[in-house]
């Protein structure tokens, strides 16, 4: 059986499982508790980060951005990163974009602090951090709504592994409530139609022992 190490709230973990999800594959998860630095792990992973996936005939693949260019790849349909050489370099600079600036700016200041210190016993969130991480949200959402406003998807016509990048991270967001999705009107459509796919819906039943999400976090019409 495919094996996907991974942590309900990365967003490059979720990143993986939406694109699994569109490709139909068949796979286990496996919740891997990365500041334990499991030596088994650390063995399919030196860096000691999810996700990490492990082929049914052994071979492991490390790093998000990796593991989808290789799903690409080895299991072409549907095509995720592109149908031509310049929308391939306009997906992978939003991924970029996403996993890299976002990750940076909001995800981390928001889940990491709201959750992941609760977790991990690292005293109270800090207050800077998550009025950082929401001012940095707003400015991420007026750009996603740039972009929507003039394609249907991210990278332009067709659904690609730009919006799945996109979509993790506001999934995360979403998950602990910091998202108005009434003020950004073109990124909650854009979002729905994303929300309402087969591939996500496994997200939206994620929940996370003694911090349940917003009752609209599994809502496909919000």
């Amino acid at each position: 059986m495919r094996i996907l190490h991974h942590l309900w709230l990365s967003a490059q973990s979720r990143k993986v499982r939406i694109v699994m999800g569109e490709k139909k594959l068949n796979f286990r998860l496996e919740a891997e508790k990365t500041w334990e630095r499991r030596p088994a792990f650390l063995a399919l992973n030196p860096a000691g980060e999810v996700p990490v996936l492990e082929e049914p005939e052994g071979n492991t693949v490390a790093d998000h951005g990796a593991i989808c260019e290789y799903l690409d790849e080895v299991y072409p349909e549907p095509k995720l990163i592109g149908q031509d050489v310049l929308e391939r370099a306009e997906v992978r600079r939003l991924c970029a974009w996403f996993d890299n600036k976002f990750e940076t700016e909001v995800t981390h200041h928001l889940v990491a602090e709201k959750l992941m210190k609760r977790f991990l016993g690292l005293g109270e969130p800090d207050s800077r951090a998550i009025r950082a991480g929401l001012a940095n949200l707003d400015s991420h959402l007026a750009y996603l709504t740039w972009l929507t406003e003039r394609h249907n998807w991210l990278a332009g016509a067709s659904f690609t592994l730009a919006d799945i990048a996109a979509a993790a991270h506001l999934s995360c967001i979403d998950y602990v409530g910091d998202i108005n999705w009434e003020s950004v009107p073109h990124v909650k459509d854009w979002y729905a139609k994303i929300k309402s796919r087969p591939s996500f819906r496994p997200l939206l039943a994620d929940h996370i022992p003694g911090a349940p999400p917003p009752r609209h976090y599994a809502d496909l019409d919000f």
